[in-house]
């Protein structure tokens, strides 16, 4: 059996459909249209429904999304598509499409894909990162997600930034999930833009910013050294809690040579152990390890799992 899987980004739905050996099929890639529950539940379906029709032989379906699905209420939560939260997806989805659906969070997959066959194959224990338009984190233990009790296990995006000071992190950002200062308003790529534009008033992307950076530019060299080191709090607090064997970059931003330039060092000054040595490398499968991973989440559904 073929595994499809759906990455839902806020911009973009990417697709692929995998074999048994991890080999792609077929990809593609379609906007995110969220203007409301009902229109994106009919997208969907309309994008599993035209890939099915390639195929002869039934696909097993899985789906990564920011959020995920409570275990409590089996309604999608914490998403930043908003229209989404409080929404019974998978239901719908099942019913609509007549088989299972697994959805799980599009960090949860990423890491799950890095773990089995990328950056991450062969170690045991394994933490991935997603730097792009949020900040989200997945942890892998013997090639199984980590979801924890409640599905909220590594969101690492939505702690509160270690050690906020205005003085050397600039102004307190509002979250959208309603907290204060959380980690993904400062270390995701639209966190570094906007830190950016409190700082100097201009408008420009996480990447231009590095690049200006790297140029000698002193404003965006500034911005990039507080980004670099409100990072390195943030792994920091990862390794002093399940010291993975290895920490996994993916997002926009893990494609940013500059990122790994000192990061190790930095992150080094704030764990608690007398020596840090564990890995900090990109994704080998960059912007795919999302999509690869919710197809493997819907393998297991298939399997009975």
């Amino acid at each position: 059996m073929p595994y499809l899987g759906l990455d839902i980004g806020g911009t973009k739905i990417a697709a692929a459909v995998l074999d048994e050996n991890g080999a792609v099929l077929l990809q593609q890639r379609t906007a995110t249209r969220k203007e409301s529950y009902a229109q994106f539940l009919s997208d969907v379906c309309r994008i599993i429904a035209a890939l099915q029709g390639r195929f002869s032989v039934p696909l097993s379906i899985g789906i990564a999304l920011p959020g995920g699905v409570s275990p409590l209420t089996g309604l999608i939560k914490n998403s930043n598509i908003l229209p989404l939260n409080g929404r019974p997806l998978q239901q719908d989805l099942q019913r609509r499409l007549n088989q299972r659906v697994a959805i799980a969070n599009d960090a949860n997959c990423f890491t799950l894909s890095e773990a089995l066959d990328g950056a991450g194959k062969g170690h045991r224990m394994v933490f991935g990162v997603t730097l792009g338009t949020g900040c989200g984190g997945g942890l892998v233990i013997d090639r199984q997600v980590i979801a924890g009790g409640h599905g909220n296990a590594a969101e690492c995006g939505h702690n509160p930034l270690p050690g906020y000071d205005p003085a050397r992190d600039g102004p307190a950002a509002n979250c959208y999930c309603g907290q204060r200062n959380c980690v993904e308003s400062f270390v995701s790529g639209t966190g570094l833009a906007e830190r950016y534009l409190s700082l100097t008033g201009r408008k420009a992307t996480a990447q231009d910013i590095v690049a200006l950076a790297e140029l000698g530019d002193a404003a965006a060299a500034r911005q990039f050294d507080r980004y670099l080191d409100q990072l390195a709090r943030m792994l920091a607090t990862i390794v002093n809690l399940i010291d993975p064997d290895v920490i996994v970059f993916g997002g926009g931003l893990s494609n940013v040579p500059a990122l790994y330039r000192d990061i190790s060092s930095r992150v080094a000054a704030y764990t608690f152990t007398d020596r840090f040595c564990t890995p900090i490398v990109r994704a080998v499968h960059g912007d795919d390890s999302g999509v690869r991973g919710a197809a493997w989440v819907g393998k297991e559904i298939s399997s009975g799992n």
